[in-house]
Protein backbone atom coordinates (compact mmCIF):
# COMPACT_ATOMS: atom_id res chain seq x y z
CA UNK A 1 0.00 0.00 0.00
CA UNK A 2 1.48 3.50 -1.30
CA UNK A 3 1.78 5.57 2.12
CA UNK A 4 2.53 9.30 2.37
CA UNK A 5 4.44 10.62 5.62
CA UNK A 6 3.93 13.44 7.57
CA UNK A 7 6.69 14.24 9.93
CA UNK A 8 6.23 17.24 12.12
CA UNK A 9 8.32 18.81 15.34
CA UNK A 10 6.38 22.07 17.11
CA UNK A 11 6.29 23.87 19.97
CA UNK A 12 3.07 22.10 21.96
CA UNK A 13 -0.48 23.60 21.95
CA UNK A 14 -3.75 22.44 22.70
CA UNK A 15 -5.93 20.85 19.77
CA UNK A 16 -2.87 20.07 17.89
CA UNK A 17 -3.45 16.64 16.58
CA UNK A 18 -6.43 17.33 15.96
CA UNK A 19 -5.34 20.15 13.71
CA UNK A 20 -3.11 17.88 11.70
CA UNK A 21 -5.75 14.97 11.43
CA UNK A 22 -7.89 17.41 10.31
CA UNK A 23 -5.65 18.95 7.53
CA UNK A 24 -5.28 15.23 6.32
CA UNK A 25 -9.10 14.47 6.48
CA UNK A 26 -10.02 18.09 4.21
CA UNK A 27 -7.62 16.02 1.76
CA UNK A 28 -9.36 13.24 1.88
CA UNK A 29 -6.24 10.97 3.74
CA UNK A 30 -7.23 7.70 5.23
CA UNK A 31 -4.58 7.62 8.32
CA UNK A 32 -3.09 4.23 8.42
CA UNK A 33 -0.53 4.80 11.32
CA UNK A 34 -0.40 7.92 14.17
CA UNK A 35 2.47 8.28 16.67
CA UNK A 36 2.97 11.59 18.35
CA UNK A 37 4.88 12.62 21.98
CA UNK A 38 4.95 15.67 24.28
CA UNK A 39 7.94 16.84 25.54
CA UNK A 40 6.50 18.04 28.76
CA UNK A 41 10.09 19.55 29.49
CA UNK A 42 10.95 21.41 26.69
CA UNK A 43 6.89 21.76 25.48
CA UNK A 44 7.67 20.55 22.08
CA UNK A 45 5.43 18.42 19.81
CA UNK A 46 6.89 15.46 17.92
CA UNK A 47 4.56 13.25 15.93
CA UNK A 48 4.68 11.15 12.54
CA UNK A 49 1.31 10.34 10.54
CA UNK A 50 0.87 7.55 8.13
CA UNK A 51 -1.57 8.48 5.69
CA UNK A 52 -2.83 6.03 2.45
CA UNK A 53 -1.58 7.97 -0.60
CA UNK A 54 -4.48 6.40 -3.19
CA UNK A 55 -6.98 8.44 -0.60
CA UNK A 56 -5.53 11.80 -0.58
CA UNK A 57 -7.44 14.06 -3.34
CA UNK A 58 -4.27 15.75 -4.58
CA UNK A 59 -0.98 14.74 -5.24
CA UNK A 60 2.52 15.50 -2.44
CA UNK A 61 3.06 18.17 -4.31
CA UNK A 62 0.12 20.07 -3.98
CA UNK A 63 -0.18 18.34 -0.50
CA UNK A 64 3.38 19.84 0.98
CA UNK A 65 2.05 23.57 -0.60
CA UNK A 66 -1.54 23.63 1.15
CA UNK A 67 0.45 22.52 4.67
CA UNK A 68 2.76 25.58 4.08
CA UNK A 69 0.83 28.05 5.76
CA UNK A 70 0.21 25.74 9.00
CA UNK A 71 3.81 24.88 9.34
CA UNK A 72 4.29 28.31 9.32
CA UNK A 73 1.98 28.84 11.96
CA UNK A 74 3.06 26.88 13.91
CA UNK A 75 6.54 27.41 14.35
CA UNK A 76 7.70 23.44 12.68
CA UNK A 77 9.82 21.63 11.07
CA UNK A 78 7.90 19.34 9.21
CA UNK A 79 8.13 16.99 5.90
CA UNK A 80 5.81 15.64 3.63
CA UNK A 81 7.26 12.24 1.47
CA UNK A 82 5.83 9.19 -0.02
CA UNK A 83 7.32 6.27 2.66
CA UNK A 84 8.41 4.63 -0.77
CA UNK A 85 10.89 7.11 -1.79
CA UNK A 86 14.71 6.09 -1.24
CA UNK A 87 16.79 8.00 0.41
CA UNK A 88 20.55 8.16 -0.72
CA UNK A 89 22.92 6.42 1.60
CA UNK A 90 26.61 6.80 1.60
CA UNK A 91 27.89 3.72 3.77
CA UNK A 92 31.57 4.34 5.20
CA UNK A 93 34.05 1.40 6.94
CA UNK A 94 37.72 1.09 7.79
CA UNK A 95 38.97 -2.53 8.55
CA UNK A 96 36.15 -4.65 10.43
CA UNK A 97 33.80 -5.24 8.22
CA UNK A 98 30.74 -6.88 10.17
CA UNK A 99 28.02 -4.00 9.99
CA UNK A 100 28.91 -3.35 6.38
CA UNK A 101 28.57 -6.76 5.88
CA UNK A 102 25.54 -6.92 7.80
CA UNK A 103 23.35 -3.58 5.59
CA UNK A 104 24.60 -5.09 2.68
CA UNK A 105 22.85 -8.31 3.14
CA UNK A 106 19.78 -6.20 4.51
CA UNK A 107 19.71 -3.78 2.03
CA UNK A 108 20.01 -6.71 -1.03
CA UNK A 109 17.01 -8.36 0.74
CA UNK A 110 15.23 -5.60 0.87
CA UNK A 111 14.24 -5.34 4.46
CA UNK A 112 16.41 -1.96 4.80
CA UNK A 113 15.46 -0.15 1.59
CA UNK A 114 17.57 2.28 0.28
CA UNK A 115 20.12 3.51 -2.21
CA UNK A 116 23.75 2.95 -1.78
CA UNK A 117 25.56 6.24 -3.62
CA UNK A 118 28.73 4.42 -3.05
CA UNK A 119 30.49 2.71 -0.06
CA UNK A 120 33.79 5.17 1.07
CA UNK A 121 36.83 3.27 3.11
CA UNK A 122 40.45 4.96 4.13
CA UNK A 123 41.55 1.16 3.24
CA UNK A 124 41.11 -1.22 0.41
CA UNK A 125 40.32 -4.34 2.49
CA UNK A 126 36.64 -4.79 1.18
CA UNK A 127 36.61 -3.22 -2.31
CA UNK A 128 36.08 -6.87 -3.79
CA UNK A 129 33.10 -7.88 -1.10
CA UNK A 130 31.30 -4.41 -2.09
CA UNK A 131 32.22 -4.53 -6.19
CA UNK A 132 30.13 -7.85 -6.34
CA UNK A 133 27.57 -6.41 -4.89
CA UNK A 134 27.65 -3.90 -7.97
CA UNK A 135 28.11 -1.52 -5.58
CA UNK A 136 30.98 1.73 -5.97
CA UNK A 137 33.64 1.54 -3.82
CA UNK A 138 35.83 4.51 -3.05
CA UNK A 139 39.28 4.52 -1.74
CA UNK A 140 39.76 7.79 0.28
CA UNK A 141 42.92 7.69 2.64
CA UNK A 142 43.52 9.20 5.70
CA UNK A 143 47.18 9.57 5.88
CA UNK A 144 47.61 10.80 9.49
CA UNK A 145 50.40 13.07 8.54
CA UNK A 146 48.19 14.83 5.72
CA UNK A 147 44.46 14.31 7.63
CA UNK A 148 43.44 17.56 6.06
CA UNK A 149 43.79 16.90 2.61
CA UNK A 150 42.50 13.36 3.53
CA UNK A 151 38.54 14.68 4.65
CA UNK A 152 38.98 17.81 2.02
CA UNK A 153 39.16 14.49 -0.43
CA UNK A 154 36.13 13.32 1.62
CA UNK A 155 33.97 16.48 1.89
CA UNK A 156 34.36 16.47 -1.96
CA UNK A 157 32.56 12.70 -2.16
CA UNK A 158 29.99 14.04 -0.10
CA UNK A 159 29.15 17.45 -2.20
CA UNK A 160 29.38 15.22 -5.23
CA UNK A 161 27.13 12.15 -4.12
CA UNK A 162 24.32 14.69 -1.78
CA UNK A 163 23.65 11.86 0.52
CA UNK A 164 20.76 11.59 2.27
CA UNK A 165 22.25 9.70 5.24
CA UNK A 166 26.13 8.78 5.89
CA UNK A 167 26.64 5.52 7.90
CA UNK A 168 29.65 4.67 9.81
CA UNK A 169 29.58 1.20 9.64
CA UNK A 170 32.87 1.06 12.00
CA UNK A 171 34.47 3.48 9.96
CA UNK A 172 37.73 4.49 12.50
CA UNK A 173 38.13 8.11 11.57
CA UNK A 174 37.20 10.86 13.69
CA UNK A 175 34.97 13.26 10.99
CA UNK A 176 36.55 17.43 11.15
CA UNK A 177 33.82 19.45 13.02
CA UNK A 178 33.64 21.26 9.48
CA UNK A 179 31.79 17.78 7.86
CA UNK A 180 29.64 17.29 10.87
CA UNK A 181 28.31 20.30 10.91
CA UNK A 182 27.04 20.30 7.26
CA UNK A 183 25.17 17.04 8.44
CA UNK A 184 23.60 17.51 11.47
CA UNK A 185 21.76 14.82 11.92
CA UNK A 186 22.54 12.73 8.83
CA UNK A 187 25.91 11.00 10.08
CA UNK A 188 25.27 8.19 12.08
CA UNK A 189 27.90 6.29 14.39
CA UNK A 190 27.82 2.71 15.75
CA UNK A 191 30.12 2.94 18.93
CA UNK A 192 31.46 -0.10 19.96
CA UNK A 193 30.65 0.31 23.87
CA UNK A 194 27.01 1.12 25.71
CA UNK A 195 28.10 4.59 26.17
CA UNK A 196 28.89 6.36 28.26
CA UNK A 197 30.76 4.04 29.68
CA UNK A 198 34.13 2.87 28.72
CA UNK A 199 34.24 5.59 25.77
CA UNK A 200 37.38 5.73 23.63
CA UNK A 201 39.95 3.39 22.30
CA UNK A 202 39.64 -0.51 23.66
CA UNK A 203 36.49 -0.40 25.64
CA UNK A 204 36.31 -4.32 25.38
CA UNK A 205 39.28 -4.87 27.32
CA UNK A 206 39.02 -2.10 30.10
CA UNK A 207 34.76 -3.76 30.73
CA UNK A 208 36.57 -6.92 30.99
CA UNK A 209 38.74 -5.47 33.76
CA UNK A 210 36.38 -4.19 35.54
CA UNK A 211 34.76 -7.16 35.73
CA UNK A 212 31.34 -6.01 33.50
CA UNK A 213 28.17 -7.97 33.76
CA UNK A 214 26.76 -6.12 30.61
CA UNK A 215 28.22 -4.68 27.39
CA UNK A 216 26.67 -3.35 24.60
CA UNK A 217 26.68 -0.89 21.53
CA UNK A 218 25.20 2.37 21.07
CA UNK A 219 24.20 4.20 17.66
CA UNK A 220 24.14 7.92 17.89
CA UNK A 221 24.27 11.31 15.48
CA UNK A 222 27.94 12.27 15.08
CA UNK A 223 28.72 15.67 16.20
CA UNK A 224 31.51 17.99 16.88
CA UNK A 225 32.02 16.69 20.51
CA UNK A 226 33.43 13.26 19.96
CA UNK A 227 30.84 10.33 21.04
CA UNK A 228 28.41 12.67 22.71
CA UNK A 229 25.95 12.55 19.91
CA UNK A 230 22.20 12.33 20.46
CA UNK A 231 21.86 8.67 20.56
CA UNK A 232 19.32 6.41 18.55
CA UNK A 233 19.45 3.59 20.12
CA UNK A 234 21.45 1.10 22.66
CA UNK A 235 21.82 -2.73 22.58
CA UNK A 236 22.73 -4.65 25.39
CA UNK A 237 23.44 -8.42 26.16
CA UNK A 238 24.63 -10.16 29.44
CA UNK A 239 28.58 -11.45 29.49
CA UNK A 240 29.95 -13.89 32.42
CA UNK A 241 33.13 -13.95 34.66
CA UNK A 242 34.24 -16.72 32.28
CA UNK A 243 34.36 -14.86 29.25
CA UNK A 244 37.39 -13.52 27.58
CA UNK A 245 37.85 -9.85 26.43
CA UNK A 246 38.15 -12.11 22.87
CA UNK A 247 34.49 -13.40 23.93
CA UNK A 248 33.28 -9.83 24.41
CA UNK A 249 34.84 -8.33 21.05
CA UNK A 250 32.53 -10.98 19.55
CA UNK A 251 29.58 -11.03 21.11
CA UNK A 252 29.39 -7.05 21.25
CA UNK A 253 29.61 -6.82 17.21
CA UNK A 254 26.71 -8.45 17.47
CA UNK A 255 24.85 -5.84 19.53
CA UNK A 256 26.69 -3.38 17.37
CA UNK A 257 24.97 -5.10 14.47
CA UNK A 258 21.90 -4.87 15.59
CA UNK A 259 21.35 -1.65 16.96
CA UNK A 260 22.92 0.42 13.92
CA UNK A 261 20.22 -2.11 11.76
CA UNK A 262 17.42 -0.90 13.89
CA UNK A 263 18.21 3.39 13.88
CA UNK A 264 19.30 3.12 9.78
CA UNK A 265 15.58 1.64 9.55
CA UNK A 266 14.22 4.14 12.34
CA UNK A 267 15.64 6.98 10.08
CA UNK A 268 14.84 6.09 7.09
CA UNK A 269 11.22 5.65 7.99
CA UNK A 270 11.16 9.05 9.36
CA UNK A 271 10.96 7.95 12.83
CA UNK A 272 13.91 9.66 14.78
CA UNK A 273 13.73 13.66 15.23
CA UNK A 274 16.80 15.33 16.97
CA UNK A 275 15.86 17.56 20.18
CA UNK A 276 18.78 19.25 21.43
CA UNK A 277 21.27 16.35 22.47
CA UNK A 278 18.44 14.10 22.77
CA UNK A 279 16.40 11.82 20.30
CA UNK A 280 12.67 11.50 20.09
CA UNK A 281 12.19 7.57 18.51
CA UNK A 282 8.69 7.11 17.63
CA UNK A 283 9.62 3.35 16.95
CA UNK A 284 7.68 0.85 15.07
Amino acid sequence: MATTLLKISCPDQVGLLSKLSGFVAQHGGNLLEVHQFTDERSGWFFARMAVETETLSVGIGELRAAFEPIGSGLRADWTIRAAESRMKVVLMVSRLGHCLADLLWRWRCGELAFDIACVVSNHEDFRAMVEREGLEFRHVPIDSARKEAGFAQLGAVFEEVRPDLIVLARYMQVLPDTLCAAYPGRIMNIHHSFLPSFVGANPYQRAWERGVKLIGATCHYATADLDQGPIIDQEVTRVEHFHSPEDLVRIGRDCERLALARSVRWHLGGRVFVSGNRTIVLRD
